[in-house]
């Protein structure tokens, strides 16, 4: 058995250093070119309707600034001819109606909620694919 020093009452081992409290360095987030001092207004903007041409016009170095608007654009087209067929829905006597009132109340809600999914996860540097909608965007140079 060690002696202890007077008063301390722990006995001397290797001791292990306190953790340190600084984060440890995050990667640059994945682009193809130069990240552009409005990323977080760009993003945002991808995804707020037709918005979206402006980073898609103007952050031309920026490859992910670029996707999001693009996926933006393609989203607020989506949505547009939903949109449409639903108008043609309602425009069917008595069963039309009932769905197109319905889906007109549900439809809203789901956008946003898509809208504000896409947003956060483009922020934090993700992506949020819907399965054909994303492909579009993939396609579009």
């Amino acid at each position: 058995m060690q002696d202890t020093p007077q008063g301390s009452g722990q006995s001397q081992g290797p001791q292990t250093p306190p953790p340190s409290q600084t984060p440890p360095p995050q990667a640059p987030p994945p682009t193809g070119g130069q990240v552009s001092q409005n990323r977080t207004i760009m993003l945002i903007l991808a995804y707020l309707g037709i918005l979206a041409l402006i980073p898609l016009l103007t952050e031309k170095d920026d490859a992910e600034v670029q996707w999001h608007a693009k996926y933006g654009i393609v989203l607020t087209v989506t949505w547009i001819v939903v949109w449409v067929v639903l108008l043609i829905i309602a425009m069917i006597p008595v069963v039309g109606q009932i769905i197109g009132c319905l889906l007109s109340v549900v439809l809203p809600l789901g956008i946003l909620a898509i809208h504000i999914i896409c947003i956060i996860k483009a922020v934090n540097g993700e992506r949020f694919r819907l399965p054909v909608i994303a492909d579009f965007a993939d396609q579009w140079k």
